[in-house]
């Protein structure tokens, strides 16, 4: 499991996850509320992928997060085993499931198990190729994580001007 995950907001243009999903090499983010970050839906390449091919949508870059999210968000308790998570992925015909948390009312995503996190299982040699994934993987301080986004941001104004 990877614990963070990546959202967005219900007004985010499709162009703009599309490019956030290729950059970051994810399948799908959430979207969440501007103000609580309480979770409504999700977007994943399929939803962009079939919205793209829809002729009911000719422009479709006009189209945002809420246009086409799904409103089930794929979830799972924490401590299930991975076997257990890769049969829900193939029942329910999705390659990405949250773990959701819950506080005051609001749900937001917390955690996620992805096709890739299966297959790394599968390729893993040892446990020491899987360190990186879970509670006990190294990350980001939260500075380092602000910095990361804000230059991010500062580089999308520069390409916007």
């Amino acid at each position: 499991m990877t614990i963070g995950v990546e959202t967005c907001s219900p007004e985010t243009p499709l162009a703009d996850i599309a490019r956030g999903l290729l950059e970051k090499g994810i399948e799908a983010l959430v979207v969440v509320e501007p103000g609580d970050r309480h979770a409504l839906g999700m977007v994943s390449q399929d939803e962009l992928v079939k919205a793209w091919a829809s002729p009911a949508h000719p422009d479709v870059r006009s189209l945002k997060a809420a246009d086409v999210m799904r409103d089930q968000i794929p979830q799972i308790p924490a401590d299930i085993p991975i076997t257990a998570a890769a049969q829900i992925m193939i029942d329910l015909r999705v390659r990405t499931l949250y773990v959701m948390h819950q506080s005051d009312g609001v749900d937001y995503p917390a955690g996620l198990i992805t096709f890739r996190h299966i297959l790394r299982h599968l390729a893993a040699h040892n446990p020491e190729d899987l360190r990186d994934l879970g509670v006990q993987a190294k990350r980001k301080t939260p500075v380092e994580s602000f910095i990361e986004r804000r230059d991010a941001a500062r580089q999308n104004n520069q390409r916007k001007k």
